[in-house]
């Protein structure tokens, strides 16, 4: 009795989220986690725009139904006409959902082997009605390997979530809650370098954000996975007061299923974007050439090798120096730097061996971006934040703007945070940042942004450093060295790149000594007595 009392309040305990997810797990089958996210995450989609719908259409015809309101028609068929007029939705920023797309019709089918052409079938049906996710929706549940009655059983499954109404916890974004948890919950699932590509984890895209204070103006991100930056943004603005129409949102994707799942996951959340027509590479295929904006946020992929392009060679946006051929991360600074406007700022995320890196012409890269004065503040992240990768990370803010809105004192100086000792260990894999955590980081990088006199240099934690000092440690960037934490940089950089930076540099050592042994030979061979 008291097991079962014990597993019953084990039960109680979980979220919502939690208790869904779980659910939607064991129903997963054979099914790999790549495929089977879009399974899921677009039947949570058909299920939120079909319960905005419902809603919608009860306001409408309470609306015209009633004798003392301004819309009231006496006329029953005529009420029924406008309570299927689609302009009405439109006008309430609501998705339009045919008959045979909207979720009942779903429900009632869910125990049919036809239930995957029936769901394939209302997806074809919104695109054809709603231009703005045309091509976008997932498709194929139809398909042979797809289990019919497991996905029954998720149709049930997804069918008892009310979407509109506030939950247990008080909560008025239950589907937020859902989708965001689902979203990394599949990150954490699959396997393999790009495991965690399209998901950020909410305490890094908070900490960015709440650096950044994106108010109102253009924000960009142009490595914009699921969207999770332009979510976390209009959350802030809507925290402070503001309206998410406050600010523009565009974003750039190079994967396109991944694409397809930012636009859902905007579209959910009434966020409008200009995520371009189509997924594609933000080097080759700048689809924003013009943008200069007023944030970038954005956690691009570490250290790609295969990103460059001959077409690159003369790129304007290399202003700071041509990126390495076999390292991206070079190139991706500039490519936010080139896309601030004059009082732009931008907040990103970097592998450390950024940080420190001297090959291929990254430490003069790094170099000229301090001697420039755009480098802000780095801050040095624990490790075990990402899904995909337990190394640690590092935060860069560079901003165009040091000069004014309380910059005027912090010239030539850089702000280094080490945060590597904050978080707590959710699972033994994922360690995350609690709102304390996230509210030292970016209070202390804004008292020092503000010049307010709060700010005070704390020994082990922060340091605002001169362009002096950071000559004298040759424009390495890591934080440990400045701000007084013993043997700081030997955690700083994952063994694998430290061994591959080592091995170029010995080898670049030796290709100059060959030159040397050259020289000395051509001037010996010169000599006569």
């Amino acid at each position: 009795m008291a097991a079962r009392q014990g597993r019953a309040a084990a039960k109680s305990d979980k979220s919502l989220e939690q208790r869904l997810w779980e659910t939607a797990d064991a129903l997963r089958g054979n099914q790999e986690p790549s495929e089977y996210k879009h399974v899921v995450l677009g039947l949570v989609f058909l299920k939120y725009i079909s319960d905005r719908f419902e809603e919608c259409r009860q306001s409408i015809e309470a609306s015209l139904s009633d004798p003392n309101s301004d819309d009231y028609i006496p006329n029953e068929s005529r009420r029924a006409q406008f309570i299927e007029d689609r302009d009405e939705y439109s006008s309430h920023n609501v998705f339009w959902v045919p008959s045979n797309a909207r979720w009942q019709h779903i429900q009632d089918r869910a125990k049919l082997a036809s239930i995957g052409q029936d769901i394939d079938e209302a997806m074809d049906l919104i695109e054809k009605e709603n231009p703005s996710i045309r091509g976008v929706l997932p498709r194929n549940y139809g398909r042979e390997g797809l289990d019919k009655g497991r996905l029954g059983q998720l149709v049930d499954l997804i069918g008892s979530i009310g979407f509109t109404e506030t939950d247990d916890h008080g909560s008025d974004d239950v589907l937020g809650r859902v989708y965001e948890y689902f979203l990394g919950q599949f990150a954490g699932k699959e396997t393999g370098k790009d495991a965690g590509a399209f998901y950020t984890p909410r305490s890094v895209v908070k900490t960015l954000v709440e650096m950044l204070e994106p108010y109102s103006g253009r924000v960009f991100d142009p490595a914009c996975g699921s969207g999770g930056m332009f979510v976390q943004s209009a959350e802030f603005v809507k925290a402070h007061g503001g309206r998410r129409t406050d600010i523009s949102v565009y974003g750039q994707e190079f994967t396109d299923t991944t694409w397809k799942l930012a636009k859902m996951n905007l579209a959910l959340r009434a966020i409008e974007a200009d995520l371009g027509d189509r997924s594609a590479d933000s080097f080759t295929q700048d689809l924003h050439p013009d943008l200069r904006a007023d944030f970038v946020l954005a956690n691009p992929p570490f250290n790609v090798s295969n990103w460059w392009d001959a077409k690159l060679t003369d790129d304007p946006r290399w202003r700071y120096g041509v990126p390495p051929e076999g390292n991206a991360n070079f190139a991706w600074v500039q490519h936010f730097i080139h896309h601030l406007s004059p009082r732009g700022t931008a907040g990103f995320v970097l592998a450390n061996g950024s940080l420190s890196s001297k090959t291929s012409g990254e430490g003069e890269i790094r170099r000229k971006l301090v001697e420039a004065d755009l480098a802000d503040c780095i801050v040095a992240m624990p490790d075990k934040l990402f899904f995909n990768t337990g190394i640690p990370v590092s935060l860069w803010f560079v901003s165009k703007d040091r000069h004014g809105n309380g910059h005027r004192e912090r010239k030539g100086e850089v702000l280094f945070i080490d945060a590597r000792k904050l978080g707590r260990m959710e699972t033994r894999r994922l360690r995350v940042l609690s709102d304390d955590d996230i509210a030292k980081i970016t209070g202390t990088y804004h008292a020092w942004r503000n010049h307010d006199g709060a700010y005070q240099d704390v020994p082990g934690f922060a340091k605002a450093a001169s362009l002096d000092e950071i000559t004298a440690h040759d424009f390495v960037l890591t934080p440990g060295r400045y701000v007084g934490s013993e043997e700081a940089e030997l955690d700083d950089e994952p063994i694998e790149e430290k061994i591959e930076r080592l091995k170029k540099e010995l080898f670049a050592e030796f290709e100059r000594g060959r030159e040397l042994e050259a020289l000395i030979r051509k001037r010996l061979e010169g000599l006569s007595l």
